[in-house]
């Protein structure tokens, strides 16, 4: 067993073992889903203001970085925008199904943006078949429309990942992926929306 099979194998056991400790895993459609993290916010999420992103028109050309308004809503604003396993993922920070996702290696280039806000996060380009059931990336699209925080849930540290545009939970990096960064962006594929590349 190579050492990023074992890895993933011992981060499914503790997250697992956590989980079903706390009884936070749903059953959902015939398989465990997601755990509960946090009740529903009652106030708009994050700070209203001006977040510095770079932007990247559906070519794949980047226009340079732009302050745009960061998108900030009430709880039952977020459930009409979000589909509900969205709302589940990127707003209660869960965790879709393994091998649940459609956005394995799109057959086209492209990138893939935040389905909350539309922030372009990750390059097709940058995509690679981690074996773990979840869209995973070398790298993000720019460093700027993403954030890394961490995330001690379930008893050990991780990096979580959200969208820089609207503070939207989208996954977690670890440190087990290939050249040239080493990184794996593991994100959940109900909060990307892929946009094939346009000619320009």
């Amino acid at each position: 067993m190579s050492r990023i099979d074992e890895t993933l194998a011992m981060d499914r056991r503790r997250f697992l073992r956590a989980a079903l400790g706390g009884g936070a895993l749903l059953a959902v459609g015939g398989g465990l889903l997601l755990p509960r993290l946090y009740a529903a916010a009652s106030t708009p999420v994050g700070t209203p203001g001006e977040v510095l992103l770079e932007i990247f028109d559906d070519a794949g050309h980047d226009l340079g970085a732009r302050k745009v308004a960061k998108l900030v809503l009430s709880d039952a604003q977020w459930q009409q925008r979000l589909s509900p396993a969205a709302y589940d993922i990127m707003r209660r920070e869960g965790t879709e199904r393994a091998f649940s996702g459609e956005h394995e290696r799109p057959a086209v280039p492209g990138l893939f943006r935040c389905v909350a806000c539309a922030t372009a996060l990750y390059d097709a380009a940058t995509e690679f078949d981690s074996g773990t059931g979840w869209p995973s990336f070398w790298q993000p699209i720019a460093k700027s429309n993403v954030i890394e925080r961490s995330d001690h849930s379930f008893g050990w540290e991780r990096i979580a990942v959200s969208c820089a545009g609207c503070d939207s939970h989208l996954g977690h990096v670890f440190d087990d992926g290939p050249r040239p960064t080493g990184l794996r962006y593991c994100m959940n594929s109900v909060a990307l929306r892929f946009v094939p590349r346009t000619t320009a």
